[in-house]
């Protein structure tokens, strides 16, 4: 705190105000890759599985999937070297890549259980997410709680100094009144991809699969100078 004069100080905090949400949407990433010492059938085999995910997915727009999207097959090869410093014969490599954002779990368990037994298919992720209209809305409700933070803030430490009112002076992103590191306005936070439970006996069946879809935290920082009489 910095004086102006006997009756009047200067009130810098921090406000902060968070929240938790039930996520409304699952990003899954998904990758397809073959490697081998021929092209031809590595690049068939990645193409013939692809085109079983992709076709899944365009069965599910609409519906379960809100949008999706694939590469195309990429083909490659190299040369590795063995233990003995010898270079053996090429190995080919083939993959491509899938996404597709799921509102629908139920039908993102079948889908993620349909394919992550499948030869060459990794379920590379999934993330957890809002809807954007809810994360406008809630950000907007945040913002406000964390500006109120910071004024009762600002009014605990004007009492403690023996004064009883504060008025705003400035409102900022954290870090853009120049007292500390710049940073940035409100942000979601997603904590973790989720947590995904499947059982597979030795033969390739077992238990479904079953999804506990993360919670989303959204919060909001300001930063707040006042004016203390």
């Amino acid at each position: 705190m910095s004086s102006i004069n006997p009756v009047e100080t200067i009130i810098t905090v921090q406000g902060t105000a968070s929240e938790w949400f039930d996520a409304e949407r699952a990003t899954v990433n998904v990758t397809v890759q073959h490697d081998g010492p021929k092209r031809e059938p590595v690049f068939e085999a990645t193409t013939s599985v692809g085109a079983q995910v992709t076709a899944a997915l365009g069965d599910l727009e609409g519906t379960a999937v809100t949008r999706w999207s694939s590469d195309r097959v990429s083909v490659w090869s190299n040369r590795p070297w063995n233990n003995e410093g010898k270079q053996l014969a090429p190995v080919f490599y083939a993959a491509l890549s899938a996404s597709a954002r799921f509102q629908d779990f139920d039908a993102l368990s079948a889908f993620v259980e349909r394919f992550a037994t499948v030869t060459g298919v990794t379920i590379a992720s999934i993330t957890w997410d809002l809807t954007e209209e809810r994360r406008l809305a809630v950000t907007s409700d945040i913002q406000t709680k964390a500006v109120q933070d910071a004024t009762v803030k600002a009014t605990t430490y004007a009492r403690a100094a023996g004064l009883s009112t504060v008025t705003a002076l400035a409102l900022a992103d954290p870090g853009m009144l120049g007292d500390g590191p710049s940073g940035g306005g409100p942000q979601p936070m997603q904590r973790g991809a989720g947590k995904m439970m499947m059982a597979m006996d030795a033969q390739g069946g077992g238990t479904p699969l079953t999804f506990t879809p993360d919670r989303i935290e959204v919060s909001a920082s300001v930063d707040a100078r006042f004016l203390a009489r």
